[in-house]
């Protein structure tokens, strides 16, 4: 599909692996600070490229990419999970971050998904501030999470009422004037 700025937003095809996949492992080992080996994106994109999602420009040239998952999680809820995130900076503040996300979270929400998480290095305002907006909460700090030595926090997008009482261990049979607080997202 194309939006007025002449860019294009497709879902990834494993038919044009030799066209995308060095691309977007250049553009991700640029932003962000993991090094990813070549095993831990096929692990992504043979088992759920039809989760993952890239912006093109006019040109058909790679400017941002997601990558997520879908798979339920300890025997509990589908838990969706968008692994990696990118947007080349000259690109960035224009809503392509924002439509690769919610592109993500629209098909998992189709395809049942529970819950929604995440990991973004606490240093990473721009991004902690985009997934706050789409309704993320953050669940925890991961202290020294990445091999650079950062923290993380986790965060939550609870899509099904289901999945917010198993965590909050609510239910119907509950007090419903006195529902337990949700977690704070700040």
């Amino acid at each position: 599909m194309m939006d007025d700025d002449g860019l294009k937003y497709v879902q990834y095809d494993s038919s044009k692996e030799s066209t995308y996949l060095a691309a977007i492992r250049q553009l991700i080992s640029n932003d962000l600070s993991e090094p990813y080996s070549i095993y831990v994106y096929r692990y992504f994109l043979y088992q759920w490229g039809d989760l993952c999602f890239l912006a093109l420009d006019e040109h058909g040239s790679l400017i941002g990419v997601v990558i997520s998952k879908l798979e339920p999680h300890r025997g509990g809820p589908m838990r969706g999970y968008i692994a990696m995130l990118a947007v080349k900076k000259e690109y960035r503040g224009k809503g392509i971050a924002t439509r690769l996300v919610r592109m993500a979270i629209d098909i998992m929400i189709d395809r049942d998904a529970d819950e929604i998480a995440l990991e973004t290095e606490v240093t990473n305002t721009a991004a902690m501030k985009l997934y706050e907006r789409l309704g993320f909460l953050r669940s925890k700090r991961l202290h020294h999470y990445y091999l650079n030595g950062n923290s993380a926090f986790r965060f939550v997008l609870f899509v099904k009422e289901s999945a917010l009482t198993l965590r909050l261990g609510y239910d119907d049979d509950d007090d419903d004037e006195n529902p337990p607080e949700l977690p704070p997202s700040a």
